[in-house]
């Protein structure tokens, strides 16, 4: 099977590049050859390359950044996956791509189901949002991974900065009233491996990628706050000197993009039509945190 990976120098790409190493013939350009606001370079890859899968992973999630470059976000979030179904469908090929929970509004008070109306509160989700139905409009056969609160030891993330924080002051503000699933890269990946393994034992890989496309959530089960996400994750590195750390309410620290105040997924489906479930967030914390040393932000 050959794959097209983008985006392998983000949290999950990174991920996905070790997951997907021997599963066939693998290209992972970097952004000197590959430059996700410039379509026509997806396209030319694509039809040249010919590949049996593009696995997109590539995104602009500077979520507060977005609301000041909207367009630089919707080149990338959704003019690009629109050029990758387009020539996906033009070579025969299947499209994985990865997107978010903040295509929600976050007034539901029950962990979203794929099929829940959208209603995207700022710039990035919106843009997601786009680049899910361009995918869909686009005829290519695709399956559409949406998960939550996307966390590792490197990169830049909530996880990071909180432990850069910890380092630096003694005491921390974080936001309680917002709720979702803190997600590992690392356990997308091979979730989405498992399910790229499937396809490539099907005898039929053209009716298999028929019968399992479409959208389904791929984040961790349970459900936290931003403040119960750091205080377990303070706890299990055990630092020299914690610091205290403060419950505060989204208004007490106002950013430019609004966020939904719950965004959890649920896994039913994944689980139902795939046989996979998504460890816990606390499961995928400990595993993570006990992984490696987290790079320096």
């Amino acid at each position: 099977m050959k794959i097209l990976l983008t985006g392998a120098g983000g949290q999950i790409g990174y991920e996905l590049l070790q997951c997907l190493q021997g599963r066939g013939e693998l290209l992972a350009p970097g952004r000197d050859r590959l430059d996700l606001e410039r379509p026509d370079q997806l396209r030319e890859l694509i039809r040249a390359w010919r590949p049996d899968v593009v696995v997109n992973a590539a995104a602009y999630t500077a979520v507060d950044q977005a609301e000041r470059e909207p367009d630089a976000a919707r080149r990338v979030n959704a003019a690009a996956p629109a050029a990758i179904g387009e020539a996906a469908r033009q070579v025969g090929a299947a499209v994985v791509h990865f997107s978010t929970d903040y295509v929600f509004d976050g007034r539901k008070l029950s962990p979203y189901e794929e099929d829940d109306p959208t209603g995207p509160l700022n710039v990035y989700g919106q843009s997601k949002r786009e680049g899910e139905q361009a995918l869909l409009a686009s005829g290519a056969r695709c399956l559409l991974l949406r998960t939550s609160w996307v966390y590792g030891l490197r990169g830049r993330n909530f996880l990071l900065t909180v432990l850069r924080l910890a380092r630096e002051r003694d005491s921390l503000r974080i936001v309680a009233d917002q709720y979702g699933a803190p997600t590992w890269s690392r356990s997308v990946a091979q979730c989405c491996a498992r399910v790229l393994a499937q396809a490539e034992r099907a005898s039929d890989r053209d009716e298999w990628w028929a019968l399992n496309g479409g959208i389904f959530h791929m984040s961790a089960q349970g459900r936290t706050s931003w403040y119960g996400f750091t205080r377990s994750a303070l706890e299990r590195m055990r630092l020299p000197r914690t610091p205290a750390v403060h419950p505060i309410a989204s208004h007490e620290y106002p950013t430019p993009a609004k966020r939904p105040a719950y965004s959890v997924l649920s896994g039913a489906r994944l689980e139902q039509h795939f046989g996979l479930r998504m460890p816990h967030w606390e499961q995928s914390l400990a595993d993570c945190l006990a992984s490696g040393a987290p790079d320096p932000v």
